[in-house]
């Protein structure tokens, strides 16, 4: 174990849409950074062309340790533009939010959700999922295969939503209803 203890996943703040600088810096330090990215289509210079964009904008995840993360924020010039994404949902022993960490297994299930780099892939709110009834299911199929999540109506299609807690919900592309399970049958 490193000093500063154990490593964990991070959600870091960068201004301005440096999501990328800052990704770039860590990494070259030798820590673990993950951006969730979509292609969208955009006019460039008259022109239709796909563009690779950050699907949550500003946001990039960090794992580290403790000691390493405080580091980066708060001693590394170079990082200025860099602050903590804080729980708003907890508090710490000063009575102040501490900054906010996901889970392992749901930053795998983020990570896998998110790393197709799919043109569908929507950073939606509560408000537009129209949960079909029932829990938790799996995709067994197709370029998603390996997600959990909820089925959900979603602009219109059937899809599967993400969950990442304290920050928002992900969903995927179209997803059939042959390529779903129920995550109690596996």
């Amino acid at each position: 174990m490193e000093n500063g203890g154990c490593k964990k996943w991070y959600v870091l703040r960068a201004s301005y849409g440096r999501e990328d600088k800052a990704a770039d810096y860590i990494v070259a330090d030798g820590t673990y950074v993950y951006i969730a990215k979509r292609y969208t289509r955009k006019v460039v210079n008259g022109k239709q062309k796909k563009v690779l964009e950050s699907l949550i904008p500003n946001l990039l995840f960090v794992y580290t340790t403790e000691s390493k993360i405080e580091e980066y924020v708060r001693r590394t010039p170079a990082l200025s533009y860099l602050t903590y994404y804080y729980n708003h949902f907890a508090h710490d022993e000063t009575g102040k939010n501490p900054p906010l960490t996901i889970p392992c297994k749901e930053m795998e299930n983020f990570i896998l959700a998110t790393s197709n780099n799919s043109e569908h892939l929507r950073f939606v709110n509560e408000s537009q999922c129209h949960y079909k009834v029932g829990g938790t299911v799996v995709i067994i199929d197709g370029p998603f295969k390996g997600v959990e999540g909820r089925v959900a109506r979603v602009a219109g299609q059937q899809r599967v939503v993400v969950s990442l807690a304290g920050v928002g919900l992900i969903s995927t592309a179209y997803i059939p209803t042959a390529f779903i399970m129920e995550k109690d049958n596996q």
